[in-house]
């Protein structure tokens, strides 16, 4: 493993980047010739139990906090399978400038790849300002499972600002685009139309080209989830709930876990 650089700027907060590459490796397993990581990112590779290659992200410290910077990158090559997860939920929190932070995730899938991007939640602490985007490019027969969830306020405390974009191309084209605001200055954020409410909100997103032939059908999970066909090999099951617990079931009651891209791990 080698450690990229990271810049240290009290004024304007951490710069920091890691970057994580599978490709297959020998006997039908998988390789990590690049695992970069550096300031708050920590990367471990963990024992895998099949052919896919496992991470996890390990904070190394307290980010992202206002001003921050922060990159992540994940690229699995064609035919190569990969799982992600962190070790904790990232807590965003003030920092001393008053300036927002960003974490921009940037994800590629090639041909007959699978990955499975499963962080835990992120908690919007009072105070913060965060703007998190996910993005990803997945090629025709890339597989993927995808799930995001935020939690609004510690216990017992209002949420910070928190503006959360997840955007999905399948071979060029896009696949699902949302955008959502939540906390202190974003209108509505907490009215019957969108959280009702509640303080856990989240999606679970799995494409996988097995779907092209067996199309899941839309249906409501209980009162604050629905699973979502998309236009594609895709589904979508978005929920709300009072707290983490409860949202990570919600999400998981579709299924989807079990119909998609698991068959690499």
């Amino acid at each position: 493993m080698t450690l990229a650089p990271v810049r240290h700027e009290p004024a304007a907060g951490v710069r920091a980047a890691a970057r994580i590459v599978a490709t297959p490796g020998g006997r039908g397993g998988t390789a990590l010739p690049v695992l970069d990581g550096a300031g708050p990112f920590a990367l471990r590779r963990l024992r895998a139990s099949g052919p896919g290659a496992r991470v996890a992200l390990v904070g190394a410290m307290s980010a992202p906090l206002g001003g921050d910077r922060l990159t992540l990158t994940a690229e699995v090559e064609d035919g190569a399978a990969l799982s992600f997860s962190t070790t904790a939920a990232t807590i965003a929190l003030p920092g001393r400038t008053g300036e927002p932070a960003t974490y921009d995730t940037r994800i590629r899938v090639g041909e007959g790849a699978t990955l499975h991007w499963l962080p835990e939640p992120l908690i919007s602490a009072r105070g913060s300002d965060l703007r998190s985007t996910t993005r990803v490019e997945l090629a025709p027969t890339a597989r993927l499972v995808l799930r995001e969830e935020q939690i609004l306020g510690r216990a017992g405390e209002p949420p910070g600002r928190l503006t959360a974009r997840l955007t999905v191309h399948r071979a060029g084209c896009p696949l699902f685009d949302q955008e959502l605001a939540y906390g202190p200055g974003a209108p509505g954020w907490d009215g019957g139309a969108v959280l009702g409410g509640h303080r856990a909100v989240g999606q679970l997103l799995v494409v996988d080209p097995a779907f092209e032939g067996a199309p899941l059908t839309p249906r409501p999970l209980g009162a604050t989830a629905a699973l979502t066909p998309l236009a594609g090999p895709a589904a979508v099951v978005c929920a709300v709930a009072p707290d983490g617990l409860q949202l990570r079931k919600a999400l998981e009651s579709g299924d989807l876990m079990a119909d998609g891209a698991m068959r690499a791990f």
